[in-house]
């Protein structure tokens, strides 16, 4: 019997050395995959564009229809998870330390203790030797077992959201652009005037706008759905798929299948790092802040939507939700729209008249920038008083902390990727803007 027993333990070892090597073969394949894959993304663009326009429609089309079943943001949950699972790796980490500090003292003690009388050398013993009992011997048998499991898992983990992230986000980065695909070379040379005609167009198609709004009575903008194909009343997040599905008849790559928009429950932090959406790549969704202005929600959709069909960077999904709503015929969407461009525009502008006051004043006098009606400056806000005032009430950390502490991030996360001037590629929405009104003609 005891021999049986040995000839099962060495095929259980066996087994086990089998699982171990097949593991290692695997994590090896994943690191190797992953990091390959990082390196042809920065050395090839042909490689990107293959991957993005054959590849990656798949994860839309499998792993971003299951995530869309659920109605809340499954992405939200899972960084939840990875926070939970990081604060107890370290609270493992930490319980070791402790545990080999306790074991580390108790030797020591044992040792110096050693030369004293038999009495105290027979405490101190009893003491020490109470870890080396089969019950604390199973303990610990069992804490380690756990532990090294649940670091094991930590890891496989760590390497699946790292390939992961490659797949959904990292290798977009290295693709071509927007205007690249659609716009053709562009010679860069637009000048104050161009800049200006954009920035009346959209001032006064706002001002036009402001006006046609449904309003509550403290004039806040209300919206209870629009009108989509075949007539159907739709809601914002339903308009916002349609519309960027109609874009795809002008532009290709925007054409597919797109999941619905999300709240986020988190919004009231979201509103403390002023920020309006995430695209989670690891649960392929596009999230918003529904704490935010109402007239930020359709565009924000739109932009969120538009890194579901490749387009990572900020300001080309400025510029695509842009299209999306303008060339919307709900007023709602259209005013939305404008409004988002609004200040970029308006900031170029400033910059042109601080940086380069003779041009300015020169060109004023051909084409003077359109003023701007109160209301709409009104729309134009990111979170109401209110708001700010019930988020800042409650919240747990400062606002003004946690948006430097985004800001940071952001701007790392875009230059890790290649993007040199950071968070500053937001305002790029503005060439964009130049590039598809020089090509396309300004609206009458």
């Amino acid at each position: 019997m005891r021999k049986g027993r040995t000839d099962g333990g060495k095929g259980r070892s066996v087994q086990g050395k089998g699982f171990g090597r097949k593991s290692a073969v695997l994590c090896l394949i994943m690191i190797l995959l992953t990091a390959g894959l990082n390196v042809a993304a920065w050395n090839s663009t042909v490689f990107c564009d293959w991957y993005i326009a054959n590849l990656f429609p798949l994860w839309v089309n499998t792993y971003g229809r299951l995530t869309g079943i659920f109605p809340f943001s499954v992405g939200e949950w899972l960084i939840g998870a990875g926070i939970v699972l990081v604060a107890f790796a370290l609270f493992l980490g930490l319980l070791w330390g402790v545990v080999g500090l306790v074991k580390g003292a108790a030797l020591l003690l044992k040792a110096v203790m050693g030369s004293a009388p038999d009495s105290g050398r027979t405490a101190v013993k009893t003491g020490a030797d109470c870890l080396g009992t089969s019950h604390g011997s199973a303990c610990r048998s069992f804490l380690c077992r756990f532990t090294g499991g649940f670091y094991r898992f930590f890891g496989w983990t760590f390497l699946t959201v790292c390939l992961i992230m490659t797949l959904n986000c990292f290798i977009l980065y290295h693709g071509s652009t927007f205007s690249q695909h659609y716009f053709g070379e562009d010679d860069g040379e637009y000048t104050l005037e161009d800049l200006i005609a954009v920035y009346n167009m959209v001032a006064e198609r706002c001002n036009q706008l402001a006006g046609s709004m449904e309003r509550d009575e403290t004039g806040m903008v209300l919206y209870k759905g629009g009108l989509g194909k075949k007539e159907a009343l739709r809601d914002m997040a339903d308009q916002a798929r349609e519309l960027m599905a109609e874009l795809g008849a002008d532009y290709p790559q925007l054409d597919g299948y797109y999941p619905r928009p999300k709240a986020l429950l988190s919004s009231d932090f979201m509103c403390q790092q002023h920020m309006q959406g995430y695209y989670f790549p690891f649960s392929m969704e596009a999230n918003y802040n529904d704490v935010m202005h109402i007239l930020n929600i359709p565009s924000t959709m739109c932009h969120e939507l538009a890194h579901l069909r490749g387009y990572i960077y900020e300001d080309e999904a400025n510029f695509i939700g842009y299209l999306a709503c303008v060339g919307s015929e709900d007023e709602f969407f259209r005013y939305a729209g404008y409004l988002s461009v609004l200040v970029y525009l308006n900031n170029d502008i400033y910059y042109a008249w601080r940086d380069h006051p003779d041009i300015y004043e020169d060109t004023v006098k051909r084409i003077a920038p359109v003023a701007v009606e109160e209301q709409v400056w009104t729309d134009n806000i990111f979170v109401t008083q209110e708001e700010w005032d019930r988020i800042n009430g409650k919240a747990l950390l400062d606002t003004e902390l946690v948006d430097k502490a985004a800001d940071a991030f952001i701007d790392g996360n875009l230059k890790l990727n290649g993007i040199l001037d950071g968070k500053v590629s937001y305002s790029r929405v503005v060439r964009l803007l130049l590039q598809y009104y020089r090509l396309k003609g300004l609206p009458e």
